[in-house]
């Protein structure tokens, strides 16, 4: 079966007390979750992940960013994802702190959310059983992993390729 190959960009914001800033989805996929801020690159003009990762940190939260606060800690190829499509996804730990929670928008509403707090949420299920794990295990180093998310099997996760971090966890 031939599916749609999406490109997205995931970024993880934190505030001096070292919560994350999540979104509370309006809209599918993941309506009524909480995730990240993020969405998918614009292809017909080029766009690289860098550069829709500081596009969307923009336009979701009001905080301008620039290369160097991004740290890209994580690339996911998902397949199969709802029987709809695939995602390469390139997650960001942004180095910036974000100082105020941003207003609502039309995708959804935010708030900030304590580490030890983020498996208890709802969110995707590839997001609590990947992501996230990612998040915790790699957002100072770097991952590659494939995931196949064909619904109703075992969600089967393969690491391609791990280098570990020097830098300090938020």
């Amino acid at each position: 079966m031939s599916l749609p190959y999406k490109i997205s960009t995931l970024v993880y914001l934190h505030n001096a007390a070292g919560e994350l800033l999540l979104l509370q989805r309006r809209k599918s996929p993941n309506e009524g979750l909480w995730s990240p801020i993020g969405g998918k690159l614009e292809m017909g003009t080029g766009e690289s992940p860098f550069e829709a990762a500081r596009r969307e940190t923009l336009e979701e939260t009001g905080l301008e960013v620039a290369d160097h606060d991004l740290h890209l800690f994580a690339m996911i190829a998902e397949k199969n994802y709802e029987h709809r499509c695939h995602w390469l996804m390139f997650l960001f730990n942004c180095r910036k702190l974000i100082t105020e929670l941003p207003p609502e928008m039309d995708e959804g509403s935010f708030a900030f959310h304590d580490p030890a707090q983020i498996m208890h949420l709802p969110i995707p299920e590839t997001d609590r059983e990947s992501l996230w794990p990612v998040y915790f295990q790699h957002r100072d180093g770097f991952v590659s992993l494939r995931a196949d998310c064909t619904p109703g099997q075992p969600l089967q996760i393969v690491t391609e390729q791990q280098l570990h971090g020097t830098g300090t966890n938020h």
